[in-house]
């Protein structure tokens, strides 16, 4: 059986590489991502202006270096769903889905803010941080309760010590709903496959 924060150090262990800084962490360097289905890589690539001709094999452990250097994308295909490693913004999350797609994002960034979105047709159906999700916002706000079971989020005061969730396994929660969503394995399917990373046009 995994530990409660299997998939956050996953994730860790493979965006971190030797040649970053041994002090940083996933909310230093900051992450970002996006799942969409009913998309396919056609489309996606005309929204995010990505070169289809520069596709070429590449893990998500490498991705940073090549989108310091050309700006690709991490483009994984798993299933009927597709990530796409940056992902951008919620608006640009939200013109994605136009058409009866659907689209997950999950971020984290260097100020300490986290959030899990989830959008349908051009609308928000339900966004929340997985450190207070409780605080859920959207058309419907319990669309994906139904998934959470046996999750753990962020839920409990700096007082409570008995079964205390902290930041590492809320995040997993976070990643692991979006496996259930998508109907993956979050480690198998997206975190150690080989997909593929995609220039922009410009580049």
């Amino acid at each position: 059986m995994h530990s409660a924060t299997y998939l956050h150090d996953l994730l860790v262990s493979t965006i971190f590489t030797e040649d970053l800084d041994a002090d940083m962490d996933l909310w230093t360097l900051g992450f970002d991502a996006i799942w969409v289905h009913g998309a396919d890589i056609e489309t996606l690539a005309s929204h995010f202006s990505l070169d289809l001709s520069t596709r070429s094999p590449c893990h998500l452990s490498d991705i940073l270096d090549h989108n310091i250097d050309d700006g690709s994308n991490w483009v994984a295909e798993a299933g009927s769903w597709i990530g796409v490693v940056p992902g951008g913004s919620e608006e640009f999350m939200l013109s994605l889905t136009a058409g009866d797609r659907h689209a997950l994002s999950f971020s984290m960034d260097i100020s300490g803010n986290a959030r899990f979105t989830y959008a349908r047709d051009g609308r928000l159906i339900v966004a929340f941080d997985p450190m207070s999700p409780d605080d859920r916002v959207g058309d419907d706000p319990h669309a994906l309760d139904h998934m959470m079971e046996g999750l753990r989020f962020e839920i409990s005061g700096p007082e409570v010590h008995e079964n205390y969730v902290d930041t590492d396994e809320s995040i997993s929660s976070a990643l692991e709903l979006i496996g259930r969503v998508t109907e993956t394995d979050m480690a198998a399917d997206w975190f150690e496959a080989l997909h593929s990373r995609i220039r922009p046009t410009s580049s």
